[in-house]
């Protein structure tokens, strides 16, 4: 007898077409945010050298923009079930838009408060596409396969990461800062013309970031997605608790780490590449190396897509995180190019780590797969809280930027071990 449930095999290909169409679609805004964020690598030291901040100041870019993670990751789940994962991305593109426009403001007046507020709508944006966009990758296929999907478009994450230095050191890096010494030298009305001189720098490229992302959420809007409803949650009240799914649980504190390390580093990059020990590099210098770090996850989760397809997650993730660890402290005991090679090679065994955590985090969670992300992506603050920490260490002259290294290396030990251990799918009573 034939089985009646059994679908046509033109309405599968059809369907597969859709999903390739929403998967590609959905590509560009991984790109866009990686790009939009990799900037803040950029904007933290300019704004440091034009405004003469402590390591400790500039780290508050990271902060302000991660934190706004912790504060709208909730939300942006509880709009995923109360509309859809679709109208969520349209709505993260919009607020992105919002975001990037205030920085002119922020620029006209050289205000570091005002570019800070401009950071957390920014943020607020990227957020809600973060809490919509990963889980929809990760739902939109065979669940075997959804660590090398989501490895896949964050290969174009990274693209948008390895692009941004180098674009953000052409627009944003114009000019030679001046050194505190001559800043103290000059009036309070001609340093403050100074500083708007030096901030008007961002304004064009934000503009056409405002004018970008409005356009990617109209064409989206118009866009035909398909809808997962068995990866949404409405008005259904789970009997289990998220947080008893332990390996939810512990992936938060493994996502909390793992953008903590990456952000840490990748801000304090081009200071510490101007550091005499280390290169001795002017600052235009350092952003184009940058896109070295950014470049190496790129290459990575392109390759890392490929190996996922026959090795597991937690084997892959464990030995990247060993691996990670080696680096950094290679960089952190030693000097010159082999200093500046080893920290520049973790952005390579980085690049699969986040989509893998996240899809150990969200396995078997079903329709709390929208929820199960907005803690995974609520756990991103710690790419405000571990760069303050870096920075308030570097800070220290018993410490300095050196050795503040010390930080990341402990964070990549646990995702090791989250990896190989703590990442096996299991609910606690």
């Amino acid at each position: 007898m034939e089985n009646s449930t059994a679908q046509p095999l033109s309405d599968l290909s059809a369907a597969q077409k859709t999903q390739t169409g929403a998967l590609i679609t959905l590509t560009s805004l991984f790109f866009m945010w990686g790009f939009v964020t990799v900037l803040n690598d950029i904007v933290s030291p300019h704004l440091q050298s034009i405004l003469d901040l402590s390591y400790k100041q500039a780290s508050l870019v990271q902060v302000a923009f991660f934190f706004a993670y912790f504060l709208f990751a909730i939300p942006a789940a509880k709009l995923i079930d109360a509309t859809s994962y679709k109208t969520s991305i349209v709505v993260g593109l919009l607020t992105m838009g919002v975001g990037a426009f205030l920085f002119i403001p922020a620029a006209s007046a050289a205000s570091y408060n005002l570019f800070l507020g401009a950071l957390v709508v920014l943020a607020a944006g990227i957020t809600v596409l973060q809490v919509a966009a990963n889980p929809y990758i990760a739902v939109l296929g065979p669940s075997k396969t959804a660590s090398s999907r989501l490895n896949l478009t964050q290969a174009f994450n990274s693209l948008g990461t390895t692009i941004g230095p180098w674009i953000g050191g052409i627009f944003i890096l114009t000019a030679t800062a001046k050194s505190s010494a001559e800043l103290k030298l000059l009036s309070a009305p001609a340093l403050q013309a100074y500083k708007v001189e030096q901030a008007s720098s961002v304004k064009t490229p934000y503009l056409f970031i405002g004018l970008l992302l409005v356009a990617l959420a109209v064409v989206i809007y118009f866009l035909r997605l398909p809808s997962i409803p068995e990866a949404q949650r409405k008005g259904h009240t789970p009997a289990v608790s998220l947080w008893k799914y332990r390996h939810l649980t512990l992936g938060v504190v493994g996502i909390f780490l793992y953008v903590g390390a990456e952000v840490a580093i990748g801000t304090f990059l081009i200071k510490y590449f101007q550091l005499h020990e280390i290169g001795n590099l002017p600052e235009a210098q350092g952003a184009r190396l940058v896109s070295y770090y950014w470049g190496g996850a790129m290459i990575g989760r392109f390759i890392g897509s490929a190996i996922l397809q026959k090795v597991k997650t937690g084997t892959v993730l464990g030995v990247a995180a060993f691996s990670a660890s080696a680096l950094v402290l290679t960089s952190m005991l030693t000097t010159g190019h082999l200093a500046m090679a080893s920290i520049i090679l973790v952005g390579f065994v980085n690049s699969i780590m986040f989509p893998s955590i996240f899809t150990l985090g969200i396995a078997d969670l079903g329709p709390l797969t929208g929820d199960g992300s907005g803690l995974l992506i609520m756990a991103i603050v710690g790419g405000a809280i571990i760069p303050f920490l870096f920075g308030a260490l570097a800070d220290m002259p018993a410490v300095g930027l050196h050795h503040a290294f010390i930080l990341p290396i402990f964070c990549y030990l646990y995702i090791a071990y989250y990896g190989l251990s703590g990442s096996r799918p299991r609910q606690t009573q």
